[in-house]
């Protein structure tokens, strides 16, 4: 006897349509599974055959040959044990049929129960876009299809919910849609009410978040660098509907959404410890799965003690800084993650940490300041749009009862400059003013007169590179957004150079 159920499987964050096909024959009893399977898929025929009996159903004494297709496209994972088992079950006479239209992904415990399995809200994405009208999924992943709307999605338990049902035997509701809303920042999210001071850095964070650009802050121990990074997801832009889903998909991938999350509700913040691996950091593995920078995505990565970092993890920021996408390549195939994030790096002036401290003697030898930072490669420095110098808080500013202003102030600034951006990026593939190319950059980044001879001579003179240039002025572009204005002019320009200092500072001497 020959069935048919159809499945879905993951390549990136997308899913591809997968049609088991189950063949029940006569011969030696036997359990073959082909269509290029990994180790994950093939051990499938373990499950299955367990789950099956423990569920009260019968395993057929035969032949079974299940057939994955595409047969050319790599299946991995456990996901399809849920359609080879139903697939046996129609094939052996033991179900009569199963709905029209219908997608059954999910893995199998021994005893029948149905397992969550990494990545379903893509999947079900993928099932609505084919034209499927309902989805069978583990009951741990419901929350996961509450925001895909136009496919019914059933949440179930076990292999006897599953079959009860589709013998009409009992009832199952589907899984309820709900409507996705941006949760308000502030209530629970660090506010910058808190910090104290500096205001130069705050100034700093406040367009790197208008703008989605990369900083870089360098300050002593204490001067509070980590403080200030931690605060950056109050102020960011609410996510559109858009951006969380994908933000969401790939959480979902890599098995850290929430069980009871249907969606990310606020923009990521990644902090990977600097003793991570380049592996950890870029993603990959045996089944390529998404590192920190993509789980980063449409969100915030903070590097603390960025020359701590091998120099290898640091090299792997390069491509995604400036693509907005990473790939990784292994012997299984090619995989291509979106990786769009903000940078917020934080490091020491040196290797003790108080180079340059107004109050505290420096303990390093001559040099060790240049050197020190020369852990970090120029191109890599280069793609930081802002470099900031977090000073050491003056005693009165810490024992000041005043508070600072609030994320909720910042934030409307910052969301009223994305507004502006948004209009001007109308219909293009960008949203913000740091991902703008180089030809952008000079169609959207118009000048005055005397803004330009300003920029000619900070370029003369700090010789910057031509990233740095568009840098300049992607940064300038933002300062005149804040300061509601549609030609960038002077002011706007010695902001944005003033954002260089290590172009001048360091790399003049090493």
């Amino acid at each position: 006897m020959f069935a048919k159920v159809d499945s879905i499987g993951l390549q990136g964050i997308d899913g591809f349509r997968v049609t088991v096909e189950v063949d029940i024959s006569g011969g030696l009893p036997k359990f073959d599974i082909v269509g290029l399977p990994d180790a994950a898929v093939k051990e499938s025929k373990e499950r299955v055959r367990s789950a099956l009996k423990n569920s009260g159903f019968d395993y057929p004494v035969s032949r079974i040959t299940v057939n994955l297709a595409p047969a050319d496209t790599k299946k991995e994972g456990p996901i399809y044990d849920l359609p080879m088992l139903m697939g046996i079950l129609l094939a052996s006479g033991q179900l009569a049929h199963i709905p029209e239209n219908s997608i059954f992904i999910g893995a199998l415990s021994l005893n029948g129960d149905i397992s969550p399995i990494n990545g379903v809200l893509p999947m079900v994405i993928k099932a609505k876009e084919e034209g499927y009208e309902t989805i069978f999924v583990p009951f741990g992943n419901a929350a996961e299809c509450r925001i895909v709307e136009g496919i019914d999605a059933y949440a179930v338990k076990s292999i006897k919910e599953l079959v009860a049902f589709l013998r009409e035997a009992t009832e199952l509701e589907p899984v309820k849609t709900v409507p996705y809303t941006f949760t308000e920042n502030g209530l629970d999210m660090e506010d910058f009410e808190d910090v104290k001071g500096q205001f130069d850095a705050r100034r700093a964070l406040e367009i790197a978040a208008a703008g989605g650009h990369n900083v870089l802050m360098v300050g002593s121990p204490g001067s509070g660098k980590s403080m200030l990074a931690k605060r950056i997801p109050s102020i960011l832009p609410d996510m559109t509907f858009e951006e969380a889903i994908e933000a969401t998909k790939i959480h979902s991938i890599a098995g850290e959404l929430p069980s009871d999350a249907e969606i990310l509700h606020k923009r990521p913040f990644r902090s990977p410890h600097h003793t991570i691996s380049p592996v950890g950091l870029s993603g990959g593995g045996t089944v390529i799965k998404p590192g920190e920078i993509s789980l980063a995505h449409n969100g915030v990565l903070f590097l603390d003690e960025l020359p701590e970092f091998s120099r290898q993890a640091m090299e792997i920021l390069r491509q995604p800084m400036e693509d907005g996408k990473i790939t990784i390549s292994r012997v299984s195939g090619s995989i291509t993650y979106p990786s769009r994030f903000m940078t917020i790096a934080a490091m020491n002036p040196c290797k003790c940490g108080y180079y340059g401290h107004p109050t505290k003697q420096c303990s390093c030898p001559p040099h060790a300041a240049e050197k020190y930072i020369a852990k970090i490669s120029y191109p890599l420095l280069d793609r930081f749009d802002i470099h900031v110098e977090v000073q050491s808080v003056e005693y009165d500013d810490l024992a000041s009862k005043k508070k600072g202003e609030c994320s909720a102030v910042i934030k409307e600034r910052v969301n009223e400059a994305r507004v502006c951006q948004l209009r001007r990026f109308e219909g293009l593939e960008i949203v913000c003013n740091a991902q703008m190319s180089p030809s952008q950059t000079r169609k959207f980044c118009q000048l005055s007169e005397e803004a330009q001879q300003t920029l000619k001579l900070a370029f003369e003179k700090l010789g910057l590179s031509a990233r740095a240039y568009d840098k300049v002025l992607r940064v300038s572009r933002t300062i005149a957004d804040l300061d509601h204005s549609d030609i960038i002019d002077t002011p706007h320009i010695l902001e944005a150079v003033q954002y260089r200092s290590l172009d001048r500072k360091y790399w003049k001497k090493v």
